[in-house]
């Protein structure tokens, strides 16, 4: 597997809007595994993790003009640019 994990800084009265535009994006993305958020308690940080099957599907959903449309959507609701991680993602059972 293979993925993405951004930490993400929301603007305070945009965090209805983010939610919102992350449950908006109902695209069916061939590879895609799932796409989680984790809102950080008392802070305005959003953490996502995006799981694909490989690094080819990765790469070709951010090449995806679609994906970008996305992208442009939540990013007007950020302080910043998120801070991306990109890598293999190993299981460990519990």
């Amino acid at each position: 597997m293979y993925g993405t994990v951004a930490r993400m800084v929301v603007k305070p009265e945009n965090r209805e809007k983010m939610r919102a535009v992350m449950e908006g994006d109902t695209r069916k993305v061939p590879g895609a595994i799932g796409t989680y958020t984790l809102q950080e308690n008392d802070s305005d940080n959003v953490w996502l993790l995006a799981i694909f099957e490989d690094r080819a599907t990765y790469d070709a959903n951010a090449d995806d003009p679609a994906m970008n449309e996305t992208y442009v959507q939540y990013r007007a609701l950020l302080e910043e640019d998120p801070e991306w991680h990109d890598g293999e993602i190993e299981h460990q059972a519990m």
